[in-house]
């Protein structure tokens, strides 16, 4: 039998750190995000999640988090909002404030 999966609260609320991209599918600077995720991914191995939520797909979230803009970029550390930046940012800040933020505290 699989293991159930986690809610998105349980995700945020995990011993992972997790960063979530609020994006939408027709905003340009989300598109640009995705390779930079995916470089701080790689950069950070299995220390913090990456979760995508789609605003247009998933309007509750982005209200419950008070996303007024794409992309959004929110770090969660049990369950905490850490820090939260809207528009792009380059992967070696991103990886440089995980690591600063929440990694060197665990």
């Amino acid at each position: 039998m699989l293991p159930k999966s986690k809610t998105f609260q349980e995700l945020l609320e995990g011993d992972t750190p997790v960063l979530v991209d609020f994006f939408a599918e027709w905003c340009g600077p989300c598109k640009m995000m995705q390779p930079i995720l995916e470089d701080t991914s790689r950069q950070l191995g299995g220390k913090v999640k990456i979760l995508k939520v789609d605003v247009d797909r998933n309007p509750l979230a982005a209200s419950k988090f008070q996303v007024r803009g794409v992309p959004t970029l929110i770090l969660f550390s049990k369950g905490e909002v850490v820090w939260r930046q809207s528009g792009v940012v380059p992967a070696q800040q991103l990886v440089q404030l995980i690591e600063s933020t929440v990694l060197t505290k665990a």
